[in-house]
């Protein structure tokens, strides 16, 4: 793609954008979007330990394949595979490449960068088009994470950025590629040869087409970031957005339950034994009691004979949860309405 003469004017562009960045809070700035579709695919889970193991003695990784079995939304099990086809990023100290899997890093900027989206001095949607841009530098990415606990020095944010540049995902549902691509499609440093060398020039980037897609269909539902990123385990966060999505009408009369079986597709519980796996789930469901997005929480083991074949558990919502819950309903009916009575006008899509 040819470098931009100038900088980009980034303008509101459209009523979706104008509904993805209104959130109906007294704190507005704690709120973010959480898009299902999207972040239902497993890409994140992927520890230190797990990338050294599947380096070569070269440093580099051949494709990691997860193949696991999703409900949606409508109760049906889907046959899913995600294909992660490493980044090879340069060491120049060695002068060599060696292989990067998205990790934990990469799934806290990708949420700096929703939150950066939501200020529409930094967003472009282009409805017609499903594109999104986002425009940001590390600095902003830096000061979003430090400001939630969940600090990230400037050179793991710039060797974050170009993983989730590089790296490639492919995703298929029951046997048909639906996507493949980058978590950054693509990524232009404005106004300078070097990329990404200077930490305060702005960057852009092409978001995925999940995320142009659910704003063009309000497919995002409003959360708490700043409870979300006080989440200590990786399990936690994807439980809490799982809660989210779908204990969407919580109350203190009904309950919401899921199964162990149901996380396994997450990516997350690669502990050495079942019982630590389990043992993991119970962890991550108390550290969300003691952040008070539950209440509290039950788990039933099913057994096969002596052994356990899956637990289910039930969990009752806090009522801060509950309050967070009804006001994202509400945002969701309310620009549901805004779209309705809105017709589409031609935008000046020029980069």
């Amino acid at each position: 793609m040819p470098k931009p003469k100038q900088e980009l004017q980034f303008t509101q562009s459209s009523q979706e954008l104008s509904n993805f960045a209104a959130f109906l809070s007294n704190t507005p700035e704690d709120c973010s979007n959480t898009i299902e579709e999207w972040e239902c695919v497993p890409k994140y889970f992927f520890t230190k330990s797990l990338v050294e193991k599947l380096r070569t003695p070269t440093g580099h990784a051949d494709p990691y394949t997860w193949k696991y079995t999703h409900n949606d939304v409508r109760g049906r099990d889907k046959q899913c595979q995600v294909v992660i086809q490493p980044a090879l990023i340069l060491n120049k100290k060695e002068n060599k490449y060696y292989a990067y899997f998205p990790g934990i890093t990469e799934e806290l900027i990708e949420e700096a960068l929703k939150k950066i989206l939501s200020d529409q001095n930094y967003s472009f949607h282009d409805s017609q088009k499903f594109e999104t841009w986002v425009k940001f530098t590390l600095r902003m990415i830096s000061k979003e994470l430090k400001q939630r606990g969940c600090t990230r020095s400037l050179p793991e944010i710039k060797h974050a950025i170009s993983v989730m540049n590089k790296c490639i995902i492919s995703y298929s549902v029951d046997g048909h590629e639906i996507w493949s691509g980058a978590m950054l499609q693509d990524l232009i440093t404005v106004g300078r040869d070097d990329y990404l060398e200077d930490t305060n020039l702005h960057h852009v980037a092409r978001l995925p087409l999940f995320i142009s897609n659910a704003i063009n269909k309000q497919g995002y539902r409003q959360f708490n970031l700043e409870k979300y990123l006080s989440c200590k385990e990786q399990l936690a966060r994807w439980i809490f957005k799982k809660l989210v999505n779908r204990f969407t009408h919580a109350n203190h009369m009904n309950d919401y339950h899921f199964t162990y079986q149901s996380l396994k597709h997450s990516g997350l519980l690669q502990q050495s034994t079942e019982r630590d796996n389990r043992k993991k789930v119970l962890s991550a469901l108390k550290e969300l009691q003691a952040i008070n997005i539950i209440s509290s929480f039950t788990h039933e083991e099913k057994k096969q004979g002596r052994s356990i074949d899956d637990v289910k558990y039930t969990v009752m919502a806090s009522s801060e949860f509950i309050r967070e819950q009804k006001a994202a309903n509400k945002r969701n009916q309310t620009a549901s309405l805004k779209h309705s009575n809105f017709t589409p006008k031609s935008v000046d899509n020029s980069l």
